[in-house]
């Protein structure tokens, strides 16, 4: 133990006492807050561009520069919620429902200043989560063969279709479907046989992920932020940023529990930083004393506190399944995964054998991440905000041609561009139908990994499935599975409700007996 610390803080040391280092994460950082700060870009679409701009750099930059975007990102959504009830991300849409009457208050400063240390807080306890339990699941998965893995990919891309649909969960499912086969494009790994390639060459490696990410994620913002045509221009007093210390030693309880709620939602893949928010402000409300939950919707320091310290606290945990099983837990968290890829790192059970001081290198940078988005909060909270009085359709076009550099440059290929505008076009038309666009990149992402190891477990066991029933692991993941899809189902559903007294009666009767 004292060793591992000893390198924590010599990893640590090193990397805070390069210069470049911290001018990459502060500007990381900030390029993050200004795009979590601009409705209609997300944190992922920052992630994703930044990816193909970091192409050349070493990994060690590289993580500085995405993490520090990711952190700040994440954090910079609460801008535009707080002063213009806009959230500029999802992970801040619970932030706007007390953030911005709180700034109609004249409290805009400390609304941000709290919404800055709570974000902060919430990073590190996440962090503290993902040391303690990353090492642990990945020991674990050390004992998984194919068949828990395929089983395991699966779970993820059911699981996110169901929570992250807003309309019926079977368009959540079939949004991960489409990502599944989008996986399959290309020759297979196994027997190197074509697959959907109409005899191009351009599709014998099957699709780029940070391609159809930005075309996922970016298109579809671009046509419905310059369709909508959103004025941000606002004239709002700021006040004071910096928060008291006896509001958050009051709100020390709501702090820690909104951290575990968020580490565990980010933990599960495809939920995200958004509804991490949402379940934390409700908990808090629910939890809360009767004239505190009055507060609510009006501007309460606990509904802003609990909100933005979970959305950051999301981000450790939606780290614990991408480095332990390559998995990842948000969609910011799967352009992530596309990116270490690109840098050769590959996430897993293994990455500690493959990457020694992997692991404490990720908790290090993401501590300063969470410093520098803290440091940048209290300094430039002020500046970054004029940017909200840009109009917003001039930013978009600039967003537009970074999508088409950051495809392109990657292997200065044609073919992404190429993919990249049916991809988006069809990423917004799903949108437009209520089907929610996480799945599929969880598609994408797992669909490599669920497909590879279902043919090896196959071969293996010359075709029969019969070896998956006789793993305990294995037993139990297919049964969640079963369960989680029925669960689902409105006639399995009544069929369940009608079983649980039958069940109760044969317990009743056999307490008797």
């Amino acid at each position: 133990m004292f060793e591992q610390f000893s390198h924590f803080f010599q990893i640590l040391f090193t990397l805070c006492t390069d210069p470049s280092n911290l001018a990459v994460l502060f500007g990381a950082s900030i390029m993050g807050i200004i795009f979590g700060s601009m409705p209609g870009l997300t944190a992922t679409l920052g992630v994703a561009l930044l990816t193909s701009l970091t192409y050349q750099f070493d990994t060690s930059t590289a993580l500085i520069a995405l993490l520090g975007l990711y952190v700040g990102a994440i954090y910079g959504g609460s801008y535009p919620a707080i002063l213009l009830n806009i959230p500029g991300t999802p992970a801040a849409a619970a932030t706007a429902m007390d953030g911005h009457p709180m700034a109609k208050r004249g409290e805009g400063g400390r609304a941000l200043g709290l919404t800055t240390t709570a974000s902060m807080i919430g990073t590190i306890i996440g962090l503290l989560f993902l040391v303690i339990l990353a090492p642990v699941i990945a020991t674990l998965a050390l004992q998984f063969t194919s068949w828990e893995f395929f089983l395991l990919a699966l779970f993820g891309i059911l699981i996110s279709g169901t929570l992250a649909s807003s309309d019926m969960v079977v368009k959540g499912w079939i949004a991960g479907l489409i990502g599944l086969f989008l996986a399959t494009v290309g020759r297979d790994a196994l027997q190197f046989y074509p697959r959907y390639t109409f005899e191009s060459s351009f599709l014998d490696s099957g699709l780029e992920i940070v391609p159809v990410l930005i075309a996922a994620f970016g298109i579809p913002q671009i046509i419905r932020v310059l369709s909508e045509r959103q004025n941000l221009a606002s004239n709002m007093q700021f006040g004071r940023v910096l928060p008291e210390l006896s509001t958050l030693v009051r709100n020390a309880k709501h702090i820690f529990r909104s951290a575990c709620i968020g580490v565990g939602i980010g933990s599960v893949p495809g939920v995200g930083e958004d509804i991490a928010g949402w379940v934390s402000y409700s908990t808090a409300k629910n939890t809360s004393k009767p004239e505190e939950q009055a507060k609510f919707g009006k501007g309460s320091e606990t509904a802003i506190v609990s909100s933005e310290t979970a959305n950051n606290a999301c981000i450790g945990g939606a780290l614990i399944p991408l480095l332990s099983l390559g998995i990842p837990g948000s969609p910011p968290a799967a352009m992530l995964l596309g990116a270490l890829l690109l840098h050769g790192v590959v996430p897993g059970p293994t990455i500690e054998v493959d990457h020694p001081g992997f692991l404490l290198e990720v908790t290090a940078i993401m501590i300063m991440a969470s410093f520098a988005m803290w440091a940048n909060g209290m300094l430039l909270a002020k500046q970054v905000v004029k940017l909200l009085y840009v109009p917003t359709p001039l930013f978009m076009p600039l967003i537009a041609v970074l999508c088409i550099l950051g495809s392109y440059s990657l292997g200065l290929n044609l073919f992404n561009l190429y993919i990249m505008i049916p991809i988006g076009i069809a990423a917004y038309v799903l949108g437009e139908y209520k089907f929610p666009i996480s799945p599929l990149v969880i598609g994408l992402v797992l669909g490599g990994m669920a497909d590879e190891s279902l043919r090896r477990a196959l071969m293996l066991s010359d075709g029969s499935f019969l070896p998956m029933l006789q793993r305990p692991v294995a037993l139990l993941l297919l049964v969640v599975i079963v369960y989680f899809v029925l669960a689902q189902i409105p006639a399995a559903k009544r069929a369940m409700r009608r079983l649980n007294p039958f069940i109760k009666t044969n317990k009743s009767l056999t307490t008797v007996n």
